[in-house]
Order: structure tokens, then sequence, then C-alpha cells
């Protein structure tokens, strides 16, 4: 493909990422709204609150680290439906969070633990796809990265290894609460740097 025809693809590309990351964040944004329209309906639960926190950050930080796929010269359908693929996985993980119908759940925290090995699976799964999406990228914008890239994959699937084992709230918040500070050492360390 040319590649002034591939850098045209691009922003057709960007609109479709928007549209499925943006039905991700509303589904996030509707759930709290509704805590607000209906305080009493369902008791807040700071381990649900804190994942809800943690996948609106991680929507939003899709949506700008995919501002490097600017760079790939060469578009395939293949590259298209893969990157479709990643978006659609990280809405799943707002979904999870607020599910249509938690009526046969004790409430959200219920819900989280009883279905914490879909959440994590899909979690991890994010992690196998944010490294193919990096070398998608190129070896330049990889090699951005440093030698803390390749370190956090394997931790972040052990994390998500223990979340799907452990059933404990304490570790379930502790989980949570590392996979924020996560977020805040790569937006601190890359996201301002990389674009």
């Amino acid at each position: 493909m040319d590649p002034h025809v591939s850098h045209e693809l691009f922003p057709h590309v960007r609109i479709v990422l928007g549209m499925v990351i943006g039905l991700g964040i509303t589904r996030i944004l509707a759930g709290v709204a509704g805590f607000i329209q209906h305080p009493g309906r369902y008791k807040l639960s700071v381990l649900h609150m804190l994942w809800v926190l943690s996948i609106l950050i991680e929507l939003v930080l899709f949506w700008w680290w995919e501002f490097g796929l600017s760079r790939i010269d060469r578009w395939t359908f293949g590259i298209f439906i893969f990157v479709i693929g990643y978006a659609v996985v990280l809405y799943l993980l707002a979904a999870l969070l607020f599910p249509d119908n938690i009526a046969e759940y004790g409430g959200y925290e219920d819900f989280f633990l009883k279905r914490r090995r879909w959440f994590f699976a899909i979690l991890a799964t994010t992690f196998v796809f944010d490294v193919i999406d990096t070398l998608i990228k190129g070896l330049d914008y990889f090699n951005r990265l440093n030698l803390d890239y390749l370190v956090q994959v394997p931790i972040g699937l052990a994390l998500c290894l223990v979340g799907w084992i452990s059933v404990k709230r304490n570790v379930q918040i502790g989980l949570a609460l590392a996979h924020m500070t996560y977020q805040a050492y790569w937006i601190a360390r890359v996201y301002n740097t990389m674009h």
C-alpha cells in the first residue's frame, strides 16, 4: 500500500477506535452516574470503585497511546482488526465493572469477586495485546520504552494471575492500587514524552 494512502487511513481507524473506547467510557460514566442518581440502590465499594477509576484511566491512556499508530507506514486489514480487537477487550473490562443487571448478586463488589476470573483473564489479555501493539508501531517506538516496558508485562501478568486466584478483598484492593500505581508511573515516565 502506498504510504500516502496508509497515512490517510489512520484518521478512519482512529474514528472506529474512538467509537469503541467511547462506549467503554460511556459505560463507566453511566455506571458512576447511577450511584449519584440512586445512592441507596447499591452500596459503594472501595474495591469496585478503584477498578472503575483504573479502567477509566486505562481507556483514556489507550486513546492517547494509539496516536503512535499514526507512524505506521503500511496498514493492513489484519492490523486494523487487531487494533479494534484491542479496543473491544478494553470495552469488555468496562462492561464487567458495570454489567446490565446484578440482581442475583449482593452488589458490585460481590459481582466483581465472583466474576474476577473473567476480569483478570481479560486484563491479562490487554498486556499481551499491548506487546503486539507496541511491536506494530516499530522498533524505534519500542526502543524508546526502555527496559521498563519489558519488566512491566510479566509483572502485570503475574498480578493478573494473583487476582484470578485470590478472592480476598484486601488482596484485590492491593492489586487495584498496584495497577493504578503502574498507570501513574507510565503517565509520568512515558506518556508525557512519547508524543
